[in-house]
């Protein structure tokens, strides 16, 4: 896992094999960074990085000057790995233990970007998206963006989806 791009460009970053993760691969991180970059300018941004696992995520948006990332994780050992390499890259992510679920629905926060990569058995997609919709969590022209396999899909709706290899993201705009 490496930082694409910003104050950590390149920087090689090793997660514990305990880790029950599947981080977002390179390839699609660049891609997706690359649509995010074209409409928004990240400084004064507020992220949320749900099941946020290695960190993978938080650390690209924090590298790349976001104002703040929340990285929310139900597991100690990610939650606590995401700490250790805050602290060591001197970044802006706070790191939660939290059902990701339960967070949601507690949080009065709205945010700028929603980045939420769910386990790809996951079971409860339309209600993660639902909840953050219905509780108004994404500012005004913000952008939620939903890391899935070709298993989900989130027909009818305003969304954009984007494929990398077995990468899907369903990106929608407020």
């Amino acid at each position: 896992m490496r930082i694409i791009a910003g104050t950590h460009r390149s920087r090689r970053l090793i997660a514990p094999d305990k880790l029950p993760v599947r981080p977002t691969t390179d390839r699609a991180k660049e891609a997706l960074f690359s649509i995010i970059e074209s409409r928004y300018y990240f400084d004064e941004k507020i992220v949320l990085d749900l099941y946020s696992g290695t960190g993978n995520i938080a650390y690209e948006f924090a590298s790349r000057g976001v104002e703040k990332v929340t990285a929310i994780d139900n597991n100690f050992h990610c939650i606590k790995y995401i700490e250790k390499t805050t602290k060591e890259l001197d970044l802006n992510i706070t790191a939660v233990k939290s059902d990701c679920i339960k967070y949601l629905e507690n949080c009065k926060q709205q945010f700028n970007f929603i980045f939420a990569d769910p386990p790809y058995d996951y079971d409860n997609y339309q209600e993660m998206k639902d909840l953050i919709i219905n509780k108004n969590l994404i500012k005004e022209e913000g952008l939620l963006i939903i890391e899935h396999n070709k298993d989900t899909q989130f027909e009818g709706e305003n969304v954009k989806l984007r494929k990398y290899g077995t990468v899907y993201f369903s990106i929608f705009s407020f």
